[in-house]
């Protein structure tokens, strides 16, 4: 069987979520597991994928990055399958698990792909220390703080933290901040 997973960082790239569930189903792909989450935090759906697959099956990814965060949780995610005996199949790059090339090829490109996220994130990090040098970069705007006015006459009402940061759309933590 044929067993897709696919993913997108934000909710707001539905498109992106949309194309790869179309290039799954050109595919052949029998059953879907997408989300929309970061691949930093928890994929549920990436998990419930890895628990439905079977001896025999092929998972399919349009792009090892839709699939792995860095080069230790794809070859953790590729021992979960071999365990199984499931292939892995990276359409973006015809790749198939299922030879002794794939795994070679998987190995190298896994460790490319991490290798551009890191040097991504330097220049990224490198960017933002040179727009505050320069003056240019304040970080996020703090949103709760032109809300002190609101949160400071939501709370003499007589309503809940909870309920405040609920109605204005601010952690409860920014709440109880103002209030100390």
């Amino acid at each position: 069987m044929l067993i897709g997973y696919c993913r997108t960082s934000t909710l707001d790239q539905k498109y992106g979520l949309e194309a790869q569930v179309d290039a799954l189903n050109e595919q052949g792909v029998e059953k879907v597991f997408s989300e929309q989450v970061s691949s930093v935090g928890d994929r549920p759906e990436l998990e419930s994928a890895l628990e439905f697959c079977r001896e025999g099956d092929v998972l399919v990814v349009t792009k090892l990055d839709r699939l792995a965060r860095s080069i230790h949780d794809l070859w953790k995610i590729v021992d979960q399958l071999e365990v199984k005996k499931v292939e892995l199949r990276i359409l973006d790059l015809n790749l198939d698990t299922s030879t002794p090339t794939g795994r070679l090829m998987l190995s190298m490109m896994g460790a490319l792909a991490q290798f551009e996220r890191e040097m991504l994130l330097e220049r990224q990090r490198e960017g933002i220390a040179r727009a505050k040098a320069e003056g240019k970069f304040k970080g996020r705007v703090p949103t709760a703080r032109v809300k002190k006015a609101e949160i400071q006459k939501l709370i003499t009402e007589g309503m809940k933290p909870t309920q405040v940061a609920e109605s204005l759309g601010v952690s409860r933590a920014s709440v109880y901040r103002y209030l100390a």
